[in-house]
């Protein structure tokens, strides 16, 4: 494992979803699925008419070779298609992968090491010109430009001679491991083997990208589309972005991307109480306006919840995410398996659900992964404690510990916005916790500060909250990265914070990822969080629930439990 990649792909994951968990503190209406396909404003969806997109975040670097899929919304998916995409339809069916620009999920080797991509016939660029293999090839090699950083770098890792690859700009030769025997055939080689290379398809960085047409880190100004929409204007870097329809994309070869409205106009920069009253308000262009990345908060929820018309108009939205207690058992006392099965016993998760926003915006967990059926969720409790903890049953461990009389513990949190729910939480546990005799001393630390502190092994404390999600739903970019021994960063970001290193551990973690079967993958995933849940090296507290508003005349709303949020491609507004 080539561990800077590996650093910077977490870094970039854990801030692009906490960003998106930021707003969950909060109650709501009942969960409802976001609606289903076809909901929102009365009517049959009809193509035709302007959506507007109101965000707090802008849609910075709009080039496929810098965006971090997981962080993109689902904006960019307009204007890039990829080999392959989500399936856009409602709850877990929008979890799996589906053929985009390719006609299939690809085909394996016998051992996962090559993996062979044909291109649907049809497929053009804004200009009317055809996409080709080699302009995928371009795309992603264009993302090893260190001009262009700021991707997905998985292809760095899992691609043969990817680590020192430079980028077409220093090193015209290209990568040999990715190769185009023909305008239509596109074949990966990788260096070891990885049965969800379908997923990692979806990223944008299998993009093409026209070599004609690159002008490097101008590129996102103009990026050539291969989508059903084409940007006509980009300000702000981002936070202006004017898209019109693209009249080469043709939708007999895109069974995913509905394309309904003539023109999306993306807002962003904005206050999300701002973006909230607007679409609570619907008045003119609002009112077929809709968010990627704004939750409603406590007071908008608790007016949604008295007002039947606004309750109609919530998507919810679950995306894979655990929030959850970190131990470092190199610092005492957690060294004692004891100690960390007296805290899951004593945690009362009635009270971190509520200072999470309630029932509506947290589910309590007692797995680490997510309760989908993507990532392999196999039920289990091995400190089964109840709503509201077992204090005694804590007590009793914490005197076997060598503790009769209790202990005091220092638990490191954040007081960033972005961790929306931090020190409340951190409050929550700390009450719990003085019913079973441990004593929590809270340290709250800064964005930056905190980052830099818990995920470093030289200063990871013994007691931190954490949060954790994947992007892809599956198993493999959830577990591996807490769990897998050879991902323990030594110098620089680290996300194994109990610094586990189970060679038995490891080699299931390989085994499941020579599997193409992905169902079948799934449940050994769900098989080796049940068995490391045993050693009690995290306490799973609770997985986010997202509710967004949009406005009254929007139709057609779909929510994935991929993406969690509303999916723009599908939305009507006329």
């Amino acid at each position: 494992m080539r561990q800077p990649s590996v650093i910077s792909r977490r870094v970039a994951a854990a801030t692009a979803v906490l960003v998106v968990a930021a707003g969950a503190a909060a109650c709501g209406p009942e969960d409802n699925r976001g609606g289903g396909s076809g909901s929102g404003a009365a009517g049959k969806p009809e193509k035709g008419g302007t959506l507007t997109v109101l965000n707090s975040k802008p849609q910075e670097d709009f080039d496929p070779a810098r965006l971090y899929t997981s962080g993109g919304g689902n904006v960019p998916s307009l204007v890039f298609r990829t080999l392959t995409t989500r399936n856009r339809e409602d709850g877990a069916a929008g979890a799996k992968v589906v053929p985009d620009l390719a006609t299939d999920l690809g085909t394996p080797s016998k051992n996962a090491t090559v993996w062979t991509y044909t291109l649907k016939d049809g497929l053009k660029y804004e200009d009317g010109t055809a996409i080709t293999s080699a302009d995928i090839k371009y795309g992603i090699e264009r993302s090893f430009a260190a001009e262009l950083s700021g991707g997905a770098p998985y292809l760095r890792d899992w691609l043969i001679g990817g680590a020192d690859y430079q980028g077409p700009y220093k090193d015209k030769k290209g990568l040999d491991s990715i190769e185009t025997p023909d305008a239509k055939t596109i074949v990966f080689h990788l260096d070891k083997p990885e049965g969800e290379f379908p997923f990692l398809a979806t990223q944008t960085q299998t993009t093409p990208v026209p070599k004609a047409k690159d002008t490097g880190t101008k590129y996102e100004e103009h990026p050539v589309s291969s989508g059903p929409y084409k940007v006509v204007k980009n300000e702000g870097d981002g936070e202006r972005l004017i898209l019109e329809r693209n009249p080469h994309w043709s939708a007999a070869t895109d069974e995913e991307r509905k394309a309904y409205p003539d023109r999306i106009d993306v807002r962003s920069g904005l206050d999300s109480a701002v973006i909230n009253q607007r679409l609570s308000a619907s008045q003119g262009a609002d009112a077929t306006a809709v968010t990627t990345d704004t939750n409603l908060g406590p007071a908008e929820l608790a007016k949604v919840t008295g007002d039947k018309k606004l309750a109609d108009r919530v998507g919810t939205g679950h995306f894979g995410y655990t929030n959850y207690i970190a131990f470092n058992p190199k610092v005492k006392p957690f060294d004692n398996p004891k100690v960390r099965q007296a805290i899951s016993y004593a945690v009362d998760r009635s009270s971190v659900v509520n200072a999470a926003g309630g029932s509506s915006l947290a589910e309590p967990a007692t797995t680490f992964l997510p309760d989908q059926a993507a990532f392999g969720y196999t039920p289990y409790d091995h400190f089964p404690a109840g709503k509201n903890g077992d204090p005694a049953k804590a007590r009793e461990l914490l005197k076997e510990a060598g503790y009769p009389k209790g202990l005091t513990v220092t638990l490191t949190h954040s007081n960033d916005k972005d961790f929306a729910t931090s020190p409340e939480i951190a409050t929550a546990l700390q009450e719990a916790l003085k019913k079973a005799g441990i004593t929590v001393k809270l340290q709250g630390l800064e964005g930056n500060d905190y980052s830099d502190t818990v995920y470093d092994v030289k200063s990871e404390p013994g007691f931190f909250l954490g949060g954790w999600g994947a992007d892809w739903p599956s198993g493999g970019p959830f577990f591996a990265p807490i769990f897998d021994g050879r991902q323990i960063v030594r110098s620089g970001y680290n996300f194994n914070s109990g610094q586990l290193n189970d060679p038995a551990v490891n080699k299931e973690i390989d085994e499941i990822n020579k599997l193409t079967d992905l169902d079948a993958a799934a449940k050994r995933w769900g098989a080796l969080d049940k068995q490391v849940g045993e050693q009690a090296l995290t306490v799973p507290l609770f997985h986010p629930v997202y509710k967004r508003l949009y406005g009254e005349a929007v139709k057609n709303v779909v929510i994935s439990d991929w993406t969690g949020v509303l999916d723009i491609s599908q939305v009507a507004v006329k």
